[in-house]
């Protein structure tokens, strides 16, 4: 399984769950007559969204080059990753402008042991799903995978801050919705903004690291005839192609022929 089938699975895995998660929650919602509950399964559905735009990106990711792009069409992904790092931050500023409505003007909210169960199994679901899908997002360098992995997080974090106040409000008479809402939404746009920034880095050009530098400088100095490596430049044309070059020093003894066969055997170890 190539790294594009590894991400769709990734998605599929992360559409399923929600969907199953939002089909609990509208049952257990009908059936405790809740309305509540009942749109926080409409919420999961749309939470899915960000799997299904992942999904829509690595396809159009892997259309072949044509004359008008030339280099292939891999930098949609991160085109993937803005839209859904845009999601988390707009949820964040919702977030935050509710909460601090909550703060001013506290409503006293109604916990039953209903709802106390819907809450724990959400959380439970979306922390295993969101820690599954950000390290597929690691390991596969996905900032789609990476950022819809970290909104399923957030997601539980909101949640379990929603439990915590519950218990808060249960034992003493508490709320503290509106302030752990607003603490919570400044994390999340925080996060927002970092998930935003990579991708975006990707698509103005940032430098290579040092590391793959040296790298790729020590294995070109290896080869017999070459005294010098100079004017590395790589463009990155998504997660898995980069196109660049470099300049050699050769003895001007070399005749054309030689240097040829030893461009191309460069060329051939740097595509491996």
């Amino acid at each position: 399984m190539d790294r594009s089938q590894e991400i769709i699975r990734t998605s599929w895995i992360g559409i399923v769950t929600n969907v199953l998660l939002a089909g609990f929650k509208a049952v257990v919602g009908v059936l405790a007559s809740s309305v509540a509950i009942v749109m926080d399964a409409v919420n999961n559905l749309s939470d899915a969204l960000s799997s299904v735009i992942t999904i829509v990106g690595t396809k159009l990711s892997q259309r072949p080059a044509d004359r008008k792009h030339p280099f292939g069409f891999g930098r949609i992904e991160y085109f993937s990753a803005i839209i859904i790092a845009v999601i988390v931050l707009s949820a964040g500023v919702t977030s935050f402008i509710e909460s601090v409505k909550k703060i001013f003007d506290p409503t006293e909210p109604e916990y039953t042991m209903t709802t106390l169960v819907v809450i724990v199994v959400a959380i439970v679901v979306k922390l295993v799903l969101g820690q599954y899908v950000k390290s597929k997002g690691e390991a596969l360098k996905s900032d789609a995978l990476i950022a819809s992995g970290s909104d399923a997080l957030f997601d539980a974090i909101i949640t379990l801050a929603t439990l915590f106040s519950a218990g808060v409000m249960l034992l003493w008479n508490v709320s503290l919705d509106g302030v752990l809402g607003a603490l919570i939404s400044i994390v999340i746009i925080k996060a927002g903004i970092e998930m935003l920034a990579s991708p975006v880095n990707e698509l103005l050009g940032t430098s290579i690291s040092a590391e793959l530098t040296k790298q790729i400088v020590k294995e070109v100095s290896d080869f017999e005839g070459v005294h010098g490596v100079y004017d590395l430049i790589l463009h990155n044309y998504g997660p898995d192609v980069k196109i660049g070059s470099l300049h050699i020093n050769v003895y001007d003894t070399m005749s054309a022929h030689e240097i040829h066969g030893l461009t191309r055997k460069i060329t051939m170890q740097m595509i491996e």
